[in-house]
């Protein structure tokens, strides 16, 4: 059987993932909701991202638990990241480090080829990774984080012209601080399943 794709992403109400000048200060991540996805992303096989949300990742996570002002779930979030096989979709990088693999292109057979590895399944993060896997209907299954705030403007997520994705709701989960989880499924078959 083969590994899922598996797309998280956090969004505000109105569907937008990022704020004006690529802020993320109304994201609610509390000791909570970043537990959880500790313990959700510990369960992946691997991570996949583009170019710049890696870079992001890297420019933080290798080291964050020496900070000393490091939270617990952010001491054990760096261990995992730095122990986790990576894959980063990118053209122009020519190399990465902490385990990580460089693919050129998201096109059906490279990501069958990564979906066909050992291991568990794959954490898809990244907006603009994710409309390319989106363009080609390469997502099992979706992990929404609706954070309870409307930003009226930003970078939408979901961006117009994408083709209809018949899903079913899997779960739901709300936690304290107001963030809910809208955890869904494909319908059918996958062009992975080929």
């Amino acid at each position: 059987m083969r590994r899922r794709i598996v797309l998280f992403v956090s969004v505000s109400v109105d569907g937008y993932f990022e704020g004006p000048d690529h802020d993320l200060g109304w994201n609610l991540v509390d000791d909570e909701v970043h537990t959880h996805f500790n313990r959700e992303l510990a369960r992946m096989g691997g991570f996949v991202s583009g170019r710049v949300t890696h870079e992001l990742m890297a420019s933080v996570w290798p080291t964050a638990d020496r900070d000393p002002d490091a939270d617990a779930p952010m001491i054990e979030f760096a261990g995992i990241w730095r122990s986790m096989p990576k894959t980063v979709f990118s053209r122009t990088l020519e190399r990465a480090d902490w385990n990580t693999t460089v693919v050129r292109e998201v096109t059906p057979e490279s990501v069958a080829a990564l979906a066909a590895g050992p291991g568990g399944d794959l954490a898809l993060s990244g907006a603009n990774l994710a409309e390319s896997f989106l363009a080609q209907d390469l997502v099992d299954e979706f992990r929404l984080y609706v954070h309870p705030v409307v930003l009226g403007r930003g970078t939408l997520f979901f961006r117009p012209g994408g083709h209809p994705t018949p899903l079913t709701l899997k779960d739901t989960h709300r936690f304290t601080n107001g963030v809910t989880l809208l955890h869904y499924e494909r319908r059918g078959p996958s062009p992975l399943d080929g």
